[in-house]
């Protein structure tokens, strides 16, 4: 919308296309900063009407295959969930106003971020309105699966530059392997992937929220980088024109999350469930593929990774074996059960978290 009005008006077009540098002509770190921003204020100011309208209908139910940690989290039962609505809803207004509507990038993320939503809320309320433990595993990564293959398929198929968008990018040494059509898979693995293991993360108040942040943060600078011609050859990154107006997107994602988290800070007073764990990592995802990523999204996204790690080697051990790694899966939930502070928990994950998105970054200049 802002990018409408200011190409609307030619005095003001010509003015900040003279005073612009880099491939923008739109402000961009301006934009992003005021994304981020107007998403934070929209969380702030949506959560306690959303809140209040959830604790009426969707409360959460306690109800793990773990009877002790169904006793460790007892405090935890009927608070409100399916915040992710709230969340996604101001990723999407600052989207609106503040991102290139005319790019078709920015249109796949936002039908991502609403498919997703979609799902999760899907899941959510099959939660709150029968005694399952949400749609089966089958179904959701059947939906998955079939909403990540469109988005590969768009980005292929609509990517203007195909010699860039049709490769797999080594960050430490600036490797390249060219994979043609073979992305389209990879895409639908990495976003599967990342949007499973936020919501395998979202375990305790605040966990994810606060690791999403460092991770989205992260990533508004790869995207950012990767849309600047100058710099994405001091780096040695892939040049995608265009990719910074993913950074204004996931600018919205770190505000809205840091909006949640006024609410969502231990004791939490609603919780983000699948409708806002879902599409989060979706969108992280994505962006990883669009600016050819996907590898460094496994060391920034490296709580995430590991939370999912956590499960199937405790699962596959235990098939194995018989015994278990862990005390529970996954991996806070050993932490929970050796009988650490939740906030204590979640801080030091958070820590983990930023050091992680530091040292990613850091990576770029590895040769």
């Amino acid at each position: 919308m802002i990018l409408w009005l200011i190409k609307r008006f030619q005095g003001i077009s010509d003015s900040v296309t003279a005073t612009t540098t880099g491939d923008s002509v739109v402000y961009l770190t301006a934009r992003i900063a005021a994304a981020s921003l107007l998403a934070f204020l929209a969380a702030v100011v949506l959560g306690p009407f959303v809140i209040r309208w959830l604790k009426k209908r969707f409360r959460e139910r306690i109800a793990s295959a773990s009877e002790t940690l169904n006793r460790l989290h007892a405090d935890k039962q009927d608070t409100p969930t399916m915040g992710g609505v709230f969340i996604m809803s101001a990723v999407l207004i600052s989207t609106l106003l503040f991102a290139d509507l005319t790019s078709p990038r920015v249109l796949i993320a936002m039908g991502v971020i609403i498919s997703f939503t979609l799902l999760g809320a899907w899941d959510d309320w099959v939660k709150q309105r029968t005694d399952r433990n949400g749609i089966t595993a089958r179904q959701k990564m059947l939906v998955q699966c079939l909403l990540a293959s469109t988005a590969g398929v768009l980005l292929y198929f609509l990517e203007p530059d195909p010699e860039v968008s049709q490769v797999l990018f080594w960050p430490v040494g600036g490797g390249t392997l060219t994979l043609g059509w073979l992305v389209i898979p990879l895409a639908v693995v990495v976003i599967v992937a990342t949007c499973n293991s936020v919501n395998l993360t979202d375990g305790l108040d605040g966990l994810a929220a606060g690791c999403t942040v460092s991770c989205g943060a992260a990533f508004v600078a790869l995207c950012y980088l990767s849309g600047h011609r100058v710099l994405a050859d001091y780096l040695s990154i892939p040049y995608l024109s265009g990719s910074g107006e993913l950074a204004v997107i996931l600018g919205g994602l770190v505000g809205a999350m840091l909006g949640f988290l006024w609410f969502n800070a231990h004791p939490a007073q609603v919780f983000m469930g699948d409708a806002g764990a879902l599409p989060a990592g979706a969108l992280i995802g994505l962006c990883a593929v669009v600016i050819r990523q996907e590898i460094l999204l496994i060391l920034i996204g490296g709580v995430f990774v590991t939370e999912t790690a956590s499960v199937l080697l405790q699962v596959s051990w235990y098939r194995w074996k018989g015994t278990r790694i862990f005390r529970c899966s996954p991996l806070h939930n050993h932490f929970v059960f050796r009988g650490d502070p939740e906030t204590r928990i979640v801080i030091r994950f958070w820590i983990v978290a930023a050091l992680l998105a530091i040292a990613g970054l850091a990576s770029l200049k590895v040769r």
